[in-house]
């Protein structure tokens, strides 16, 4: 089969950067989420063929598993998305519905483990930004209002690809995950920041740290067991699997995580929801504030103000602090928030309910 002769070579300078496997985390992790994570909401809306394995799988939160020598009516079992041989069109495709209102795309992931020999030899993005109600149009393999994101990028068996996008401004809703022509992709993240729409009511309360809204969990002591991001999540965590979750510790410690607020505003009431996690929750919870600024500070740094003191917690519940209970509140403006577990444990959620700063 012919390769496009667009490599990840030539498109580097001044336009996509190939991103080694070791680099991802560092790159994405500390100021963007995935667009297109499933537990967000995103959507597939449409695709041009799964014969093999379900493009569902392609936004799964956890990373790809494999079944040796198990078998379905289709053929061998795969977790991920995998198309018919021999395709007659130049590529297969998969329209999805971002998880947020719009979001900036920063970078793409393509995982193709444990497709060897059946992989994507190359994959493109393409992007749009359109209303929902246009949805019939944008799910047609005919819409034609898609622009290129990610250029034709050449893919290998069974490994992690990523690419840094070039800045932006341009919010989208939709994409298109391209793949040329057929084969096998087992996990696609989007990388980016989201561009909320936000009550325009400065009275309204609603949280502030809530992916939806642009909160970032962007660093944390540790996350052995589970993800700082499943913190900022919509809903209540559906296992211990979809929390914060930290290794066990001996002595004096304790663990923290920095959530950049999606807007600075007045805290009215936190809710730290131990849901799922019944004999690994923390023995008490404790949460500092600091002023907005363009990064947050250091999780040391002295600009962190109390605004929660140790409290104690309890299994597989939501914990309101409210009203007298919290401290260095009232009319003050915080852009970030730090959460401390003490000693260490798991957290499914956090929410920070206040008002934007006038």
């Amino acid at each position: 089969m012919e390769i496009h002769a667009e490599s990840i070579d030539t498109v580097s300078n001044g336009q996509v950067k190939a991103i080694a496997v070791e680099d991802i985390q560092a790159t994405f992790g500390s100021t963007s989420i995935d667009l297109i994570s499933k537990p967000l909401g995103s959507r597939i809306l449409s695709f041009s063929d799964e014969w093999f394995a379900a493009a569902e799988n392609l936004t799964t939160p956890t990373a790809p598993i494999r079944k040796p020598g198990v078998f379905v009516f289709s053929g061998a079992w795969y977790d991920g998305w995998e198309t018919r041989r021999h395709n007659t069109e130049p590529f297969d495709w998969v329209v999805f519905r971002l998880g947020v209102a719009s979001g900036r795309v920063k970078g793409v992931e393509i995982d193709t483990a444990f497709f060897n020999g059946n992989h994507a030899p190359e994959v493109a993005v393409q992007a749009c930004f359109a209303s929902d109600d246009r949805e019939e149009e944008i799910k047609s393999k005919d819409f034609g209002e898609w622009e290129t994101i990610l250029p034709i990028q050449e893919c290998g068996p069974s490994q992690r690809h990523a690419w840094l996008l070039p800045e932006t401004t341009k919010p989208y809703t939709h994409v298109r995950l391209q793949m040329f022509p057929d084969g096998g992709i087992a996990r696609f993240r989007l990388f980016g920041d989201v561009q909320a729409v936000l009550p325009q009511d400065t009275s309204a309360v609603f949280d502030l740290a809530a992916i939806v809204n642009g909160g970032v969990a962007i660093k944390c002591s540790d996350q052995h067991f589970g993800t700082k991001d499943n913190l900022l999540l919509p809903g209540r965590g559906k296992d211990m699997g979809d929390g914060w979750e930290t290794k066990r510790t001996r002595g004096v410690h304790v663990d923290w995580c920095i959530i950049k607020l999606g807007v600075s505003g007045i805290i009215e009431k936190l809710l730290i929801d131990t849901a799922h996690f019944r004999g690994n929750f923390p023995q008490k919870v404790q949460v500092f504030a600091a002023p907005a600024s363009e990064t947050a500070p250091e999780h040391d740094s002295s600009a962190w103000v109390e605004i929660l003191s140790p409290q104690k917690t309890g299994p597989d519940f939501e914990h309101v602090y409210e009203g007298s209970v919290l401290s260095q509140v009232q009319d003050k403006a915080y852009g970030s928030v730090k959460l401390v577990m003490i000693p260490d444990g798991g957290i499914s959620r956090i929410k920070v309910f206040g008002r934007k700063a006038v």
